[in-house]
């Protein structure tokens, strides 16, 4: 009977402290996430939440709101020329980003092989993701002035009657995605350096027993070894044409039909004092952001189920 008892107030004693860690994991827990989910509501979901109320109004951004216009400001969005017309802007980016990623996917494939200097190829291809975008922004804006570098590269190989590359409404959005692509290139380069090297070697020694070439190897191999990370570079740079603002705004202000459609919303909203347009607009941005990122976990998921599979 005595050593039940033993047993007993064993038992009940580990459990009381077992009881006791488990709520004390909890309440440390809940206190270590107070703070970033009150720092989180506050600054991210309440003026998120702010921002669709005003997306119904039409108020300039002082006093107090006193006119409702209900989705007369998605309506004009997407029928009034001057904010639809952002949209094709854009397009000019993503067909960048597809170049981007083409040049990145293809200077990658040749540094994952054993070339001579490879190691200051890969420092040179990543060093302008490294540079500051107002840095960056300010380089080119003297680069494309007339007589400028690029005039001056030009000319050297006999060119002549050079258009203005930042004042030719035709011209002056190739010019910009050139930057982007210029600056944004390293980043894609280093993910798919990284995804190349992760395929066993022992794959690239057989192929090569097997008579395979370097496209054969491309083909049947990197291609769909890395098939995740292009995916994932393609969503990426749909959601980077979307939200382009920080080289367009500092070398052209958006003037002559390079305004973007974060330019345009920060100009409707700081210039024209439209806020509740202004607001309709991040709207819609938010919403292409939140549709594209949804398509790229259904297709990342797909891939990974596809794998196990």
């Amino acid at each position: 009977m005595a050593s039940q008892s033993i047993v007993k107030t064993t038992r009940d004693s580990f459990s009381s402290s077992s009881f006791t860690y488990k709520r004390q994991k909890v309440l440390i827990s809940i206190f270590f996430l107070v703070v970033p989910l009150a720092l989180l509501l506050v600054f991210t979901y309440l003026p998120a939440i702010n921002m669709v109320f005003y997306s119904f109004t039409k108020w300039d951004g002082f006093g107090t709101i006193d006119k409702y216009v209900g989705v007369q400001n998605y309506i004009d969005i997407f029928t009034k020329p001057e904010y639809f017309s952002v949209f094709g802007v854009s397009l000019y980016y993503f067909a960048g980003s597809i170049v981007q990623i083409a040049l990145a996917l293809y200077f990658a494939t040749i540094v994952s092989f054993n070339v001579r200097f490879k190691n200051l190829f890969k420092g040179i291809l990543f060093f302008p993701s490294l540079i500051n975008g107002v840095a960056i922004a300010f380089t080119f804006l003297y680069f494309f002035q007339p007589d400028g570098g690029l005039d001056t590269v030009v000319k050297s190989f006999g060119g002549s009657n050079l258009p203005l590359w930042l004042g030719d409404r035709s011209l002056i959005n190739i010019s910009l995605t050139g930057v982007s692509v210029w600056r944004y290139m390293g980043f894609n380069f280093v993910l798919f350096v990284g995804a190349i090297q992760s395929i066993p070697s022992e794959i690239y020694e057989a192929s090569e027993l097997d008579g395979a070439g370097r496209w054969q190897q491309f083909k049947y191999i990197i291609l769909p070894g890395i098939r995740m990370i292009l995916t994932l570079n393609l969503i990426l740079s749909v959601k980077g044409a979307l939200s382009v603002f920080e080289i367009p705004y500092i070398m052209t202000n958006g003037m002559n039909g390079s305004s973007t459609f974060v330019i345009q919303t920060v100009t409707t909203a700081f210039k024209n004092n439209k806020v509740g347009l202004a607001s309709a607009m991040a709207v819609i941005l938010l919403l292409l952001i939140v549709i594209v990122t949804v398509i790229q976990n259904w297709l990342l998921n797909e891939k990974e189920d596809a794998q196990k599979l």
